[in-house]
């Protein structure tokens, strides 16, 4: 059988095709054989591969800082913001050799030790997360961020600042480095101010930084603002004040009070010695305490005009006697003493002279249960309800274990303790006409928790009296304020003694008062502890100190002056 010459081609063709499908397939299936054998080897044999892989990038839930709510004055001037920094922290494993170097260039701009860097990278007890450094201002992070240090990471956090430093300091406190309120009104007000931190789903790289955000899972929500009743410049111009009187006579402490006399405000709260909130490195705990509200003194002579005005308002004083004062006064077996003997006083004079004896006579009429109600109405002895952490509520001992000599020491300012802020509230009274003030770290336009303690005819009267005090024959001349009328008390009390009693050549200085004395619109209160040098008294140290700030309050607010000498003058210009 013969077969044609086309027919052998066909053949032939059919033969190849075959072939190379064969090839084709073993090929296939060599291939899938590779896929096989390498998913195996990765999941079984060579899983760090992998794993390697993934860690280079991965979705991981991140935090989202909140913005603590700022804190500003009565104005809207701003004492306390928070503003974005950022914090850098180190995995001492991915450090590279060749690094090192310019790792210990970042720890002198972080200001940390040669010590401290060398102990983190030791990393003894193997952590891969270690803080260098929390809330570095932008500027050093931008530097180091340069510097492009393997092992070196940065996030996004808040840094709480004070506009007006030390100025405030001890009023709005401050916070930790988790942006916690630690002290004064920062941590009084914490559950307020603090926000609720957001969350979000990113994607990092293997060196930790984020290079996309995927979604986000919860907005951050900011804290509430904080607006206080200080008003930031009578806060400076007391600061200011204190200040210079604090290092002129080399005082170890003081504080002052501002309070608006109508509605119980706190205008200014300042203290001596301050502290700079934004450094607190190296700073002793006892700079931070608001000594104008957590510490307590004996108010000495600054209780008379109270002491006055209750004994008229009882009838235990009538408003034209005479008083004989001897320089003496024997009480039981022992002695109240003047400095000088003013012989005989009338009421005026006895605040004016400041006599011990003539104020012990008259508060010794006063059955002690009446003189001790009147302390109490006054907020001595319980706080004040201003809701600063700390505050204290002093010393008023119950009536039932006085003794007559303790009364009368009583009736000066001893063997009873108060903070400047409860003496100021208590001088509201006197202030408003007999209302008696609560008081606020927040503006308001009223005080609906004012009550009366004394009548209005009486305290006019006293504060008439109190006038005599800053006359050129009163004990603080140095407290008048050019075109107003003044009224105030001095006090020059002796220090306890650490052994028991009384030291004989350590005082506290202090001074109270109000003006226009006419209507009187501040209220502030000076206590300067423990003055050295010649000049101790009240009138001395503390009235000065009065007469500036209460001289620059009347003149920011525009209050119009009620001396009629001086209304003339300014008048006739």
């Amino acid at each position: 059988m013969f077969v044609s010459a086309g027919e052998g081609q066909d053949s032939q063709s059919i033969k190849t095709y075959q072939a190379r499908k064969k090839i084709l397939l073993a090929l296939m299936m060599l291939a899938m054989a590779s896929l096989i054998f390498r998913a195996v080897y990765l999941q079984v044999i060579d899983k760090s591969f992998l794993q390697k892989q993934a860690r280079r990038q991965y979705v991981e839930t991140v935090s989202v800082p909140a913005y603590r709510g700022k804190i500003q004055d009565r104005r809207g001037n701003s004492l306390a913001i928070s503003t974005p920094v950022q914090s850098i922290w180190l995995n001492p494993f991915k450090v590279q050799p060749q690094d090192r170097d310019k790792l210990f260039q970042a720890a002198r701009l972080l200001k940390l030790n040669k010590r401290q860097l060398e102990k983190i990278l030791k990393n003894k007890a193997g952590k891969s997360f270690v803080y260098l450094k929390r809330r570095v201002n932008p500027d050093v992070a931008e530097k180091l961020k340069g510097m492009k240090i393997s092992g070196m990471y940065f996030e996004k956090a808040l840094k709480r600042f004070y506009p007006a430093g030390e100025i405030t300091g001890h009023l709005l406190g401050f916070t930790n480095v988790d942006d916690v309120g630690q002290e004064g009104l920062e941590r009084a007000y914490e559950t307020s101010l603090k926000g609720i931190a957001g969350k979000k789903r990113v994607i990092k790289d293997g060196k930790g930084r984020v290079i996309k955000d995927v979604e986000n899972i919860r907005e951050p929500v900011a804290g509430h603002d904080l607006t206080l009743s200080i008003d930031e410049r009578i806060q400076y111009l007391a600061y200011r004040e204190l200040r210079s009187a604090f290092i002129r006579h080399k005082a170890h402490s003081a504080a002052l009070i501002v309070l608006d006399a109508k509605t119980g405000e706190v205008l200014a709260a300042v203290n001596q010695p301050a502290f700079n909130p934004n450094r607190r490195s190296g700073l002793s705990a006892r700079l931070f305490r608001n000594r104008a509200m957590v510490d307590v003194f004996e108010p000495g002579s600054t209780i008379k005009p109270l002491i006055m005005a209750a004994a008229l308002d009882g009838g235990f004083a009538r408003l034209n006697e005479k008083i004989e004062t001897h320089g003496f006064y024997k009480v039981g077996r022992q002695l109240v003493k003047d400095s000088h003997n003013y012989k005989t006083l009338s009421l005026t004079g006895v605040l004016q002279k400041s006599s011990n004896v003539a104020i012990s006579k008259i508060a010794l009429r006063m059955p002690s249960e009446k003189m001790w109600s009147v302390f109490n109405q006054l907020g001595f002895g319980a706080a004040t309800g201003i809701g600063f952490p700390g505050e204290t509520h002093g010393k008023l001992r119950d009536y039932q274990s006085w003794r007559e000599f303790e009364q009368a020491t009583m009736s000066f300012g001893y063997g009873l303790s108060v903070s400047v802020l409860q003496l100021a509230r208590a001088y509201t009274a006197l202030a408003d006409d007999g209302m008696l003030h609560s008081v606020s770290l927040l503006p308001r336009e009223t005080d609906e928790f004012a009550e009366r303690v004394f009548s209005k005819k009486t305290v006019r009267r006293v504060r008439k009296m109190m006038e005599a005090v800053v006359s050129q024959d009163g004990t603080a001349p140095q407290a008048q304020v050019p075109g107003y009328r003044v009224a105030g008390k001095t006090g020059t009390v002796k220090k306890l003694a650490a052994g028991g009693g009384y030291t004989k050549k350590r005082y506290i200085a202090v001074f109270a008062g109000m003006a226009p004395a006419s209507d009187p619109r501040f209220v502030i209160v000076v206590m300067v502890d423990d003055p050295s040098g010649k000049f101790f008294y009240g009138g001395q140290v503390a009235a000065p100190v009065f007469s500036k700030v209460m001289a620059g309050a009347l003149r920011v607010y525009g209050v119009t002056p009620d001396q009629e000498a001086s209304m003339s003058v300014l008048l006739s210009k």
